[in-house]
């Protein structure tokens, strides 16, 4: 196998795949987490099309999940952790292709790194946007490059790590009129929580809904 080809052996992604929605079934729908930021939205609001590109590296270790942390001066989540993504443009063909661009342009990946596997659930956020989470296998012998503009640091974290139930929290803050659940990874050094968090939240469930 070339060494810059993304991972094809299905034994890592084989049981994943089955959790997800298939490549050529786009989920629809307005969000699976809709019911708890709807009182947050306005009613006559138009949710921006958005996909993110959750990476897995495949490590003597195990799985690898690929994460960043934008910088502090952009608009939208400022400092926080996230998957590379942005909205979907009207020059991309599709949720995937926008979430492969995007993590050109964030993180230097380029498409043949990347092999598409499949959709979790759309997910909506408080900003606006509804973000359709992109899973996809990463070449293990890819090096980031992150654009100074929108990427602080890239850095991985063990999947096995993020998909126990014990490494996930939450802390309830008063926002708007009522108490709401902030979901929160306790991992050193980086703060993984807000759509992040239930985005992977997401995934674990849809894993342990095909176990």
């Amino acid at each position: 196998m070339n060494a810059s080809a993304p991972p094809r052996t299905p034994e890592p992604f084989s049981r994943i795949v089955a959790a997800l929605h298939p490549l050529h079934g786009e989920p629809t729908g307005t969000g699976w987490n809709r019911d708890e930021v709807a009182d947050l939205l306005p009613a006559d609001s138009i949710q921006v099309q958005a996909a993110v590109l959750v990476g897995l590296v495949p490590r003597d270790s195990g799985l690898q999940v690929l994460l960043t942390r934008r910088t502090d001066s952009l608009r939208h989540h400022a400092g926080q952790v996230s998957f590379p993504g942005g909205r979907i443009e009207p020059s991309d063909r599709d949720a995937t292709a926008a979430a492969i661009r995007e993590a050109g342009e964030e993180i230097g990946l380029r498409p043949p790194q990347i092999q598409p596997l499949g959709f979790l659930d759309p997910l909506v956020t408080i900003t606006g946007f509804r973000v359709l989470p992109v899973v996809a296998g990463i070449a293990a012998d890819y090096v980031a490059v992150p654009d100074p503009g929108e990427v602080d640091t890239v850095f991985e974290v063990a999947l096995d790590y993020l998909l126990d139930p014990a490494s996930l929290g939450h802390h309830v803050v008063q926002y708007r009129g009522r108490e709401r659940r902030v979901l929160e990874y306790r991992y050193p050094g980086q703060r993984i929580w807000g759509a992040t968090a239930s985005m992977l939240l997401n995934f674990r469930q849809r894993l342990e809904a095909t176990a």
